[in-house]
């Protein structure tokens, strides 16, 4: 077998030259590092997987956490039979699939990599899925850079996958001691690895990364592991050409035409021969429905936080949605998301404070066709930001729920007010974001998400809010409603959430006045009712947006962007830094309550002077 595998090597060094060669640009020396552990890998008899059925739920799963090894990952394809070296000529040219790094574009791609620090947690999510929910016996491996073990994300990757005891997952750590601009953290201290990796829970063991009797080694124990498995590999960066082997300066360099002759002839004689993969064996996922007994899920008259009637409408998705499992970030008590837990717990998974790992994790259970409901704070969201930003690249379909939006939380104070989340979803492409007002949005909208393919975010509110709509009443994504509307009105509010409610009084009050106002509830932030409020830019002399959220990249900034040219949105939004005090006063501080919709209102109608 070794002398079949140092073959399969030679070749692999060799299309990681061509494609890289051919392309002027790529990382081949962070390749050739580790050509050795995946070449054993894939084709020494651990790797399970049916080359022409890559979506079937018994293959193993292989993730590159260090995306920027593509060469290596599209040269073990190759030997696999399924591209040609046309195919890896063509790497990084526009009109390949063979991208810089892997994305979905590629049909062997799990998940979008190169973003250093996630792939592990995304093989935590794929693992967890595997042991958990669709009991299948399929490993996760997750090959990792040795600079990325810098990031944090991959400690609470780590942390969580010993917690749910993952024995199917293996990580793989290239521990190549040189990173972009020099060497790493840790360098060589390979014992450094193993302890920490110990320390977590893990099973580990220390190689050398270019010894086949000892990576084979390796992959036996971690096959028959009880808890997940660490192989920490010593290696050499451009490992297989003298020129290249440990050199500092060749990160993200490339041979030229004259040097690539030389590498050529130094690998000598290249066995192109294709190479077979292990076929898994043909089970089928054991998709368990599980039933209990709930009380009625409607809510009395009274008002209802929409964070709770977000939990309510979890029970109402399940069973209906099958693949629909809940995480939440330890808040599940105010999220309400515990709602959901208490009646279908294995269908929950506690992720901890370390929503980084949650985001990722979620992408890989998207990956393998569950359908993730995630919620923390609204603020909380934003440290897991690049983890979002990367599940758009993956197609990935999760729906985020951020709770305590606003300064309307009240007396916790700033550090736990989401004030940024709007803007941030708003920002991925083709993303949705709610912010319903009352329990019955909330129910209808989070039903709504689910049927929508894609990254979706639903934004809820700590306080209780009365109920504006019957339970008859129909919601779409996209939509709007208007609550308050006559031929005679003068201004237009629109708002969404908190400060809807802040519209209402204030349009009971101006109409003591006499003045009439129209009220939008906007609870689609994305995409818009662009019909709804033009035709009110039309039919009003203003404008007025109302947000509890920063202005950039909140409600307002979104409603004048798509009126541009047609009418001037006064924006109200939080302007101030937050402190702790009652939702009322803070309202009132930001400027964003029912007092200073009036006075805006007044100041459009009748001048800047008239009080």
């Amino acid at each position: 077998m070794i002398s079949n595998l140092k073959k399969i090597a030679k070749l692999l060094r060799y299309y990681i030259l061509l494609s890289s060669t051919s392309a002027g640009s790529g990382h081949p020396t962070s390749s050739l590092s580790a050509v050795e552990l995946m070449a054993a890998l894939m084709f020494g008899g651990f790797f399970h997987y049916d080359l022409k059925r890559p979506n079937l739920a018994n293959n193993d799963r292989l993730i590159f956490s260090k995306g920027h090894a593509s060469p290596l990952y599209y040269a073990l394809w190759a030997a696999a039979g399924s591209l040609n070296e046309k195919d890896l000529k063509n790497y990084r040219k526009f009109s390949s699939v063979l991208e810089g790094h892997p994305t979905k574009r590629f049909k062997y791609t799990e998940t979008a990599t190169g973003s250093l620090g996630q792939g592990l947690s995304v093989g935590v999510g794929m693992a967890l899925n595997g042991k958990y929910l669709d009991h299948l016996p399929y490993k996760t491996y997750v090959l990792l850079g040795d600079s990325e073990m810098a990031e944090g994300s991959n400690w609470e990757a780590m942390e969580l996958a010993a917690h749910y005891k993952l024995s199917n997952l293996i990580a793989i750590v290239d521990v190549n001691r040189l990173g972009q601009r020099g060497e790493t953290m840790a360098g060589y201290k390979v014992k450094d690895y193993f302890d920490k990796a110990k320390s977590f829970g893990w099973q580990a063991a220390v190689i050398n990364g270019h010894n086949f009797k000892e990576i084979i080694s390796a992959f036996k124990k971690a096959q028959k592991a009880d808890q997940p498995f660490m192989i920490i590999a010593r290696t050499v960066k451009g490992k297989g050409i003298s020129f290249l082997e440990g050199k500092g300066g060749w990160h993200g360099r490339v041979l030229n035409k004259d040097e690539f002759g030389r590498a050529v002839l130094e690998l000598g004689k290249i066995d192109k021969v294709k190479v077979s993969l292990t076929k898994p064996k043909n089970l089928k996922a054991k998709k368990q429905i599980l039933r209990t007994k709930l009380g009625s899920l409607k809510s009395a008259g009274g008002p209802l936080a929409t964070r709770k009637a977000y939990g309510q409408a979890l029970l109402k998705l399940y069973p209906k949605h099958k693949n629909l499992v809940v995480l939440d970030a330890e808040v599940s008590n105010s999220t309400y998301s515990e709602l959901f837990k208490e009646a279908y717990p294995s269908r929950f998974f506690e992720m901890f404070v370390a929503e980084q790992n949650m985001v990722g994790l979620a992408t890989g259970l998207s990956a393998r066709g569950q359908l993730p409901f995630v919620s923390t704070f609204a603020a909380f969201f934003t440290r897991a930001f690049d983890q979002i930003r990367m599940a758009q690249y993956s197609e990935s379909n999760i729906k985020f729920v951020g709770s305590h939006g606003g300064v309307s939380i009240g007396a916790d104070g700033s550090s736990q007010m989401g004030l940024e989340d709007l803007a941030m979803f708003r920002s991925i492409l083709n993303s949705v974001v709610l912010y319903p007002a009352d329990r019955v949005s909330t129910e209808k909208l989070t039903l709504a998400m689910a049927k929508y393919q894609g990254l979706a975010y639903l934004r809820t509110t700590r306080s209780a809010t009365p109920v504006l709509y019957s339970d008859q009443e129909n919601f779409k994504i996209g939509g709007s409603k208007i609550l308050r509307s006559s031929s005679k009105d003068q201004i237009t509010v629109v708002a969404a959430g908190i400060t809807v409610f802040e519209a209402l009084k204030a349009y009971d009050q101006l109409l003591n006045e006499k003045i009439k106002i129209r009220i939008i509830d906007l609870y689609s932030i994305k995409p818009l009712d662009i019909k709804t409020l033009t035709k009110a830019a039309r039919e009003t002399k203003g404008l007025i947006t109302v947000e509890d959220h920063y202005p950039a990249g909140g409600l307002g900034e979104a409603v004048a962007a798509a009126l541009s040219g047609l009418v001037k949105v006064e924006i109200m939004a939080v302007s101030k830094i937050p402190r702790s005090g009652r939702p009322d006063q803070l309202l009132n501080y930001e400027q964003i309550n029912d007092q200073a919709i009036i006075k805006k209102v007044k100041e459009i109608i009748y001048g800047q002077k008239k009080k």
